[in-house]
């Protein structure tokens, strides 16, 4: 296939070179040296007015020029003086023979060409003039104006680069909307809904929005009416502006896209403007969308900001958002929709109906979602036989479709370090352990000590987990510091819809296990438990203050979800009943650390022998656990969905095939 070097690339239409400024500047420049350099004008000798004025009286000039303005004459001398005039260097002056002096006065020089005519017979024309040096009228004249437009041009531009504003940036424009028009004949890196995975509802719920602006009598012949706004909800990651997106390339609309912190600038009343300008723009184009990414930037609930008292710019943006969105003025044909991870900060207003009529929670994917998301990302990437996708879906529970992404493109750049020339099944594991848990370290030296120590800490872990039913089952160990972390265990985290107290309680039991085993086998406690009676001291509490689970406190829940409670300065409980707290987290973590060490005491022997398999080969994985404590007798969580999804998709399958048969039948 033939290429093209850049530099014999046909330039596109309609794109010149860009101009910059600094070229003016340096053209400027050498215009005043050239016409200092490069002027026509003779050599002009400067002499004294005594000298001149015996000159005069010597009838040695043919033409005396007086510059009244200046105080300034100048002479040319005949040609058979010019040795007498000029010296010994008078050649230099053979083509234009003059000299110049200064006179106290036209007046004055006026007396004495008079008495040099009359009394001396000069026969020299004086000629009365006033001085036209163009360069000087340009230095003085013109110059300062025209450096003082530049200076203005050129903070103009400054200015507009500093606001991420392009050509159409600046100063008078400084309240225009900078949302960027997508238009229906823009082809270019066009993403569709076939490009989007594992959101099949919140893609039935923007598809509707499509379809209204496609095909609009549809839903009005029954009276229906588009909504106004549209709000994605949901964590980092999860593909919210990769659905708008989608949206912008199926529908047959201009779509206008902005983030929320474009509104908001140092100066007073910006926010507000690009509003204005931004639905003007959006009702000369109806029917249209307008997508506002990260709208909290702008739509955090009023009043509950440290500027009290304050004339707040975000305020002001807010209420010109709100009077848009569902004021007097008509805005049919145009749908706001808007994303946000923190749409618990939202002000009530911008969330009521008239303004926001639909939220769409876009969560993070489970087990099928990620399947059809790794299906996505997989498409462009050269994957070998060995690569199970059901595998890899159960392998990353809790992650985003960016980090699905992510996890493939380290896969292939795992792959493409080793020189393979396929993505393997283990360069996919290998990804999603440098994602979790970060960089191996196989460099960071360690003593015997704390290599035992280190093992038996998660050997502990491990075997606890594997006793428990509904602890997470283990997938691999290792003691090679991974990060910040001196160990790690990897788990399958059950993603549950409704936790029970028995799945809170066996999995605080397996995270103590690791304290527990060093107490119990090796006589010590390290700080490297911390993270674990962090983890461990959050759940108890949460159980007995939110969920209600303590025996002493049962059924009352202290959770406020209004989020108005960041903003008080009393708790919801007494002294009192905040000592009952404090005793019932106490309780529930000591019965499940005694309950930990118990079940290491009946399981020594397999703990122990785990251990010293660790310190051995410094990586294990859930079959070794299977060949030392028998195979787990509870199926996962995962295992099951996986499952009951194929038995229905083979159901789905059969339904068609019985549909075919039977058109087939009745033709």
């Amino acid at each position: 296939m033939e290429t093209k070097s850049p530099q014999n690339s046909p330039q596109k239409p309609g794109k010149g070179p860009k101009f910059n400024i600094t070229w003016l500047y340096v053209i400027i420049i050498g215009i005043l040296i050239g016409s200092y350099l490069f002027s026509d004008t003779a050599p002009v000798k400067e002499v004294p007015f005594s000298d001149f004025e015996k000159y005069m009286y010597n009838n040695k000039m043919e033409k005396i020029d007086v510059y009244s303005s200046k105080n300034i004459a100048e002479a040319l001398i005949i040609k058979d003086s010019l040795k007498q005039v000029f010296g010994e260097k008078y050649e230099m002056y053979e083509k234009e023979p003059k000299i110049r002096t200064r006179i106290p006065s036209a007046e004055e020089f006026s007396k004495i060409y008079q008495k040099a005519k009359e009394q001396y017979g000069l026969t020299a024309v004086v000629d009365y003039k006033e001085s036209r040096n163009y360069v000087d009228i340009f230095l003085y004249s013109i110059l300062p104006f025209l450096l003082l437009i530049l200076f203005f041009v050129y903070m103009n531009r400054r200015m507009a680069n500093q606001m991420g504003g392009g050509s159409g940036g600046g100063i008078f424009n400084v309240g225009k909307s900078k949302a960027q028009l997508f238009d229906k004949g823009d082809v270019a890196n066009r993403i569709t809904f076939k490009d989007v995975a594992g959101l099949e509802e919140a893609k039935q719920e923007v598809e509707e929005i499509v379809e209204f602006l496609k095909n609009p009598s549809k839903y009005t012949e029954l009276g229906g009416k588009i909504p106004k706004g549209v709000l994605l909800v949901g964590p980092p990651g999860t593909g919210k502006t990769l659905l708008a997106k989608a949206v912008a390339g199926e529908a047959d609309v201009p779509f206008f896209s902005i983030s929320g912190s474009e509104f908001v600038e140092m100066f007073v009343g910006v926010g507000a403007s690009r509003v204005r300008d931004l639905f003007r723009q959006a009702k000369e184009k109806a029917p249209c969308i307008i997508f506002i990414d990260e709208i909290d930037a702008i739509g955090r609930a009023r009043g509950k900001n440290p500027n009290f008292g304050s004339n707040d710019e975000r305020e002001n943006t807010l209420n010109q958002l709100l009077t848009e969105m569902d004021g007097f003025a008509s805005n049919s044909g145009v749908i706001l929709l808007a994303a946000t991870n923190r749409a618990d900060i939202l002000d009530k207003a911008l969330l009521r109906p008239g303004r926001f009529d639909r939220q769409i929670h876009v969560d993070l994917p489970d087990v099928h979602g990620r399947k059809e998301i790794f299906k996505v990302h997989l498409r462009p990437i050269k994957i070998d036989k060995s690569v199970d996708i059901d595998f890899l879906a159960k392998q990353t529970p809790g992650f985003s479709g960016a980090d699905i992404a992510n996890v493939c493109n380290e896969a292939a750049l795992i792959a493409a370090r080793k020189n393979k020339s396929f993505v393997e099944k283990q360069d996919f594991l290998d990804a999603v352990d440098r994602i979790i848990g970060g960089l191996e370290k196989r460099t960071k030296i360690t003593t015997k000590f704390e290599k035992k120590s280190i093992a038996y800490h998660e050997a502990g872990h491990a075997t606890i987990s594997w006793m428990l039913e509904h602890a997470s089952p283990l997938v691999k160990v290792t003691i090679v510091p991974r990060g910040e972390a001196l160990g790690a265990a990897w788990y399958l985290p059950e993603e549950r819809q409704l936790t029970v107290r028995a799945h809170m309680l066996d999995e605080m039991c397996s995270t103590l296990g690791g304290r527990a085993a060093e107490e119990l086998f090796l006589n010590q406690t390290s700080t490297g438990a911390i993270n674990d009676l962090e983890r461990v001291t959050k759940r108890a509490y949460a159980m007995v203050t939110y969920f209600g689970m303590s025996e002493k406190l049962p059924n009352l829940s202290y959770y406020d979800s209004s989020g108005s409670a960041e903003y008080s300065f009393t708790k919801p409980y007494s002294e009192k009943t905040a000592e009952l707290i404090d005793e019932e987290v106490k309780n529930i973590v000591s019965r499940e650390y005694e309950r930990a060490k118990e079940i290491l005491r009946e399981h020594a022997e397999g703990h122990n022998r785990l251990a010293e398999l660790l310190i051995e080969r410094e990586v294990i994985f859930s079959e070794d656990l299977e060949r030392i404590f028998g195979k787990r007798p509870w199926a996962s969580r995962s295992d099951e969905l996986l499952a009951q999804n194929g038995e229905n998709g083979k159901s789905s399958e059969r339904m068609e095939d019985n549909t075919v048969e039977n058109e087939n039948k009745e033709e």
